[in-house]
């Protein structure tokens, strides 16, 4: 049963960028999740996106967890192996799906990813749905993932074909604009070189990949994900700049038309995603929505105390929880 809890972080964690830090470069003990079934996803003619599928024996009876990662991460991050975890004791289906050019992918589509393109996962779940008659899913997504969480969610409304019946989404970028500015604060200059030295190495690879499809002439001047975006993702999706892709982009957007059970997990020292994005209007007035705004945690980070019963990360038991909830047997 899901419980608005308060987090307790471990000792010596209590600081934003210190548990944000902690919980990127900790090395994770071995889950021993078994091997998954890689399914390829076709999204249109040119582009395919790659699902790492965990089934339980009788997968038609059980329901489904679609685990969305973030900004240049993967499958293989350490919150999405714990996801499919945490949701596997508990009889769940997971899936965990690499967005576009994610987890070594760059080579199934020319194009690349973005912060609201939530088409994909909504391809993935139809797939899903007609090649193995799974009936009801839910989704946890975070940071990047978690403002696709949100933006499908709203967006449910348009696509009533879809079986997804709550959402959970953990740190989300649900303002983009709002996260890039945090990103370009003297404190935050490494998270932005860190996502920056990701990003430069992906359209690298792109364009050995697909030879001609994109000038890197401008790469190396790029000091901020808001250049790279106004450069590259803006541009390659038709939103002109960075300005309109964050505006259309953004999961607050739409967050006033969710009409599912949604939660939102956020800390109030998360170094680069402001908590005053989950106060406005669009979040705040919207009864299916519920924000759990913790005093610390950082940017997905939320590593409490290990004990018999739990591995100390918090957010993965609260998002599991509110899904099981919301999305009973």
């Amino acid at each position: 049963m899901f419980a608005d809890t308060t987090f307790v972080p471990a000792r010596g964690l209590s600081m934003g960028h210190v548990i944000t830090i902690y919980a990127w470069a900790r090395g994770r003990i071995d889950l021993g999740l078994p091997a998954p079934e890689i399914r390829l996803v076709r999204i249109d003619t040119e582009s395919q996106v790659r699902a790492d599928c965990y089934w339980q024996p009788n997968r038609q009876a059980c329901r489904t967890l679609l685990c969305l990662h973030g900004l240049e991460g993967s499958s293989e991050k350490h919150y999405m192996r714990g996801l499919a975890h945490k949701a596997l004791r508990r009889g769940w289906n997971v899936v965990l799906l690499n967005q576009r050019n994610c987890g070594g992918t760059e080579h199934l589509t020319p194009g690349l990813y973005h912060s609201g393109l939530t088409a994909d996962p909504m391809a993935v779940i139809r797939a899903l749905v007609t090649a193995e008659s799974l009936g009801r899913f839910s989704v946890v997504g975070y940071s990047l993932g978690g403002n696709l969480a949100i933006k499908l969610a709203g967006e449910l409304p348009d696509h009533p074909d879809l079986p997804v019946v709550s959402v959970a989404a953990v740190c989300p970028t649900i303002d983009l604009a709002l996260c890039s500015d945090a990103l370009d604060w003297r404190q935050n200059l490494l998270y932005q070189l860190n996502f920056l030295k990701g990003l430069k190495a992906r359209m690298r690879r792109k364009a050995v990949a697909f030879p001609g499809r994109y000038d890197l002439t401008p790469l190396d001047a790029i000091r901020t994900i808001r250049q790279f975006d106004d450069t590259y993702t803006a541009p390659s999706h038709g939103f002109g700049t960075a300005a309109r892709y964050y505006e259309l982009a953004s999961g607050i957007r739409v967050a006033g038309r969710i009409t599912v059970p949604a939660l939102i997990i956020a800390a109030q020292d998360d170094p680069f995603v402001p908590v005053s994005q989950y106060q406005g209007a669009e979040v705040r007035d919207n009864p299916h929505v519920r924000v759990s705004l913790q005093r610390h945690g950082g940017h997905c980070g939320f590593v409490g105390r290990r004990t018999a019963d739990s591995d100390g990360y918090w957010a993965e038991e609260a998002a599991i929880d509110f899904v099981s909830e919301t999305n009973p047997r």
